[in-house]
Formats: C-alpha cells, structure tokens, sequence
C-alpha cells in the first residue's frame, strides 16, 4: 500500500512547529537559570578533568571591587564553568561568590563555604585573633587600591589641618578607617583631633555627606564623584590615587587548607597573575573583564571599567615586593603595612593584641615557588616618573604638612644619626604611602644670627633630608621641593623666638605632600 503523501498545508505547519521549537529553545538557553543548570550539569559531567588531589572548584569570597579582575577575567566569568582558563591550563573551575556584607563574608569563611576570602592587610590586625581557631593565612595580593577610596569634603575644607574639630563620617576598622588615620598623619592631626562619626560602611558615609550632617567622609569610588556633585562647593580631599600604599587587598585562606592544596593554589596564583598582567597590559583586555565584572556584579559596565582603573591590579613581581622577596625594594611590604596599622588601631582602642606576627600569618610559598611569570608583563611597578619642579610649586598650597624637630649642630646641616632615625620614624613611611604626592621640605631657623645666612643655612638643610630620602629610600630626585625660609616662618605664638622653647620649635623641618 503506498504511502500517504503529505500536503502543501501539513509541510508548512510541520516547518512551522519545529521553527517555533527552536525558537522556543534559543530562549530557553538565553535564561540566565536555565544557562547557570546547563553549566552545573557540563561541570559535573566533565569532572574527571579536575586534576587527582585538587578540588573540583575553588570557592573564592569577594565584594564588589574592581581589584579582583585578574581572576575573573582569567576565569572568564565569576560562575564555575568549563570555558575558564583555569578549567583548561590548569584542570579545576573556580567559583567567585559575591559577599559585600562583611560579617556573611567572615562566617562563609568560618564554615567552609568559601575556600579563600578577601582582606585587605592594613585593616586585618582588628580580625585576626577573631580567626585564631582557623590559622589565617595571607597567600597573595590581589592590588593597591588607586582612586577606589577617597575622602570628600565640604567647601572650606582644603588642607587636611582643616578637618580639625570637623564630623567625619566613616566606617571604622576597615580600609576606609585605614586611610583616614594616615591622611591625619600626614597633616598633624590623630583621630583625636576630628569627630569621628561612625556609620556601618562607606556608602553609608557617602550618604552621611549627602545628607549634610557631617563635614567630610571617606567614601568609595565613584560615590566621590556623586558627593561632589551633589553637595555644593565640596571636593575630593584625597584618594589613594595619592596615597597609592595604605589600601592593600589580599586573599587569605585556612592553615590547613594551605597545607592540603598548595599545588592548587599554586595554579590558581599563576592563571590569576597572567589574567593581572594581561589587564594591566591592554585596554581591550580590561573592557572585556569590565563585560565579565558587569554581568557578575550586576553593575553597569562604564562603572565596572572605571573600578578597574582604581586599582593597580599586583603582578608577580608586586607580590615579590609586597612579601619582602625582592633585597632591593625600598617601597612598602605588607608586613610594613601591618605591623603599622596594628600598633595604630591599637593606639585608638581596639585591640590587636591577638593578632599574631606577620611570619606566622603569611605564606610565600605561592610566589616562591611559581617560576614560569617572567618577562616585562609580570615585573614590579615602577615609581611614579616626576618631572622637573616648576616654580609654581614652590607656593603651590599643600595638602598636610607635618613638623618634624631635626637637630643640628650650629651652623651645620650635616644629618646625624639620631636626626635620620627622627625622619623615619616620622615621616618616612608616610613618604613611602603617598609615592604619588610631591614632597615639600621647608627647613626653618630661630631668628639667632645673620636673617640671609640663616635663609641659605635652612635650605642646605632642607636638601640634605632630602638627599637622605634620595640615596636611602631610593626615593625621586624630582619628587623634592626644596625651601629654605631661616627665620621668616616661626611657628604661631612664637614669631619674637621669646624664649628658649619658642626658639627650639622654629628650629624645625616641615615635610608638605603636594599634588600636582
């Protein structure tokens, strides 16, 4: 019996139909659900790839922050998946897990949620001893923060001697806190000196400026830039753009996971150090990680490129230097960061006492023992390249000055030992923090002996601190302005050098960070 022939009707709503389920299907797979259950399904179908001994995915706790990139572009996405560079060089997926409330991020950590977790150092001694039972352990750097953090402040606020006595909104024991205990540092002033007005973040400190009921606060980018435009006559004080040493990310991990999983978290060092290095090295690099940074954060893509931009996103040499594993370094390490901000929190009440030291803390076996990075792409950063001074400089209005009492014998600016130790100890390591920032050195006399000897005197001075901080810390022979007022600039209150400690307070050196 021959078969029934189909007609012209039935031919067209058989294509019809199967157009219609293709169709149907197409949308299927745009479903964001639907994809996510398609990877999970993929991932555990290809499991026998993940390398004997490492886990299958890498569960890594971040906010949303620009300085992460390196990884999640590496990764090529923030969800486990088997396009990821990570899946293909090195055998096992990783998985970012958005956590941008503080408190969920640490218990995430705590119950094995997450096997690594952000940080960044300079706040860290505040948490440590609360982490004891786990043996935190510092296994690499993620950035420097440059721009990602700023204080905004009202009109009449344009010095940082100006904020004493103002409400300044901001979150404490994070890096925001951080930030603002050395910009007061580096003006003369300590926490004591301003109202502190502490609120649960550094949106909310954004919102505290908006609202008018404090005078400055230490906010994230881009909130600086909304602050500013919205609340008349105020500016950006400072952001880490100047202060490119204070704000330090990191991620840390388990002892014990440490010690189980360190050829995984080897790999997972070196994929994250190219994808760093790749970004740092091409714009159309890091407008694709700002697509991957949009759909993961759910941010807009303009704001996702300019956080990328916020940072200086660490390479294998950085961490070399932020480890103390580079001899000729003279820039800032994260155990000096540390060690620092330990003793600073504690000074101000909350105690550190628990925090344990910086080598049972860290671990460099990540940077150590990762050979392969070598070429231009994964070299330290350099220095900031600071032109020659133009004159204008000279009177350009600083952002902090801070008198240091250099002693001298008379007549003499010869520095002594004691006097170099004095500079260190007190402005060194600001020097060190805020490495784009000029520096201003004015040396001062009393008014004993001949006004013009006493003008070429006070400069030799001021120059031979800064020859010091030249030869010494390896820091830009341009980087230095150098005054010399002799007796033209006493110390307030003391301007006739009316007695014997008048005089000895005129007889100073002022350290001034200025921007260009």
């Amino acid at each position: 019996m021959a078969g029934k022939r189909l007609t012209p009707l039935s031919k067209i709503l058989i294509v019809a139909a199967i157009i219609g389920g293709v169709y149907y299907l197409l949308n299927m797979l745009r479903d964001p659900e639907v994809k996510e259950k398609i990877n999970e399904v993929t991932s555990k179908a290809s499991s026998s790839k993940t390398k004997d001994g490492y886990n299958d995915v890498l569960n890594i706790g971040v906010v949303t922050w620009g300085g992460y990139a390196g990884g999640q572009y590496f990764n090529e996405g923030f969800k486990a998946n088997t396009e990821s560079r990570f899946y293909k060089d090195y055998g096992f997926k990783v998985n970012f897990k958005v956590i941008d409330d503080f408190d969920a991020s640490r218990d995430a950590f705590k119950n094995g949620d997450i096997d690594l977790m952000w940080a960044t150092i300079d706040a860290f001694p505040t948490e440590v001893a609360g982490l004891a039972q786990y043996q935190p352990q510092v296994v690499f750097q993620a950035d420097w923060s440059r721009g990602g953090d700023a204080i905004v402040a009202r009109r009449g606020i344009s010095r940082v001697s100006d904020l004493k006595g103002k409400k300044i909104a901001v979150a404490p024991m994070t890096p925001s806190h951080s930030f603002l205990i050395w910009l007061l540092e580096a003006g003369d002033l300590t926490p004591k000196d301003v109202s502190i007005v502490e609120v649960p973040s550094a949106i909310d400190a954004a919102d505290a400026f908006k609202s008018g009921t404090v005078d400055a606060a230490v906010v994230w980018s881009p909130d600086d830039a909304d602050c500013v435009s919205k609340v008349a006559g105020s500016r950006v004080l400072e952001s880490t753009k100047n202060a490119t040493h204070i704000i330090a990310d990191v991620f840390v991990a388990k002892k014990e996971f440490v010690e189980t999983h360190k050829d995984q978290l080897r790999d997972l060092y070196e994929g994250w150090m190219i994808g760093a290095s790749e970004l740092n090295a091409s714009d159309s690099n890091k407008r694709k990680a700002a697509k991957i940074l949009a759909e993961g954060l759910s941010q807009p893509e303009d704001f996702c490129y300019d956080a990328i931009n916020n940072v200086r996103l660490a390479t294998h040499g950085d961490n070399e230097n932020f480890f103390g594993l580079n001899q000729g370094y003279k820039g800032v390490t994260g155990e000096d960061l540390y060690n620092k901000m330990k003793v600073k929190y504690n000074d101000l009440g909350y105690s550190t006492s628990g925090a344990k030291s910086w080598r049972l803390l860290s671990t460099k076996d990540l940077v150590t023992k990762t050979t392969s990075l070598t070429g231009a792409n994964h070299t330290p950063e350099k220095q900031k390249e600071f032109t020659a001074v133009k004159p204008e400089l000279v009177d350009k209005e600083s952002l902090s000055s801070k008198k240091v009492s250099i002693s001298f014998n008379t007549g003499e600016y010869k520095l002594g030992e004691n006097a170099k130790q004095l500079i260190d100890i007190q402005f060194t390591s600001i020097a060190r923090a805020f490495a784009n920032a000029r520096i201003r050195i004015e040396g001062n006399t009393d008014n004993v002996g001949n006004r013009n000897s006493n003008i070429a005197l006070s400069k030799k001075r001021a120059q031979a601190v800064a020859d010091y901080l030249i030869s010494e810390h390896s820091m830009p022979k341009n980087r230095f302005i150098i005054i010399g007022n002799g007796p033209d600039k006493p110390v307030p209150g003391c301007e006739r050098n009316q007695n014997a400690d008048c005089k000895a307070k005129n007889r100073r050196t002022d350290f001034e960070l200025v921007v260009d």
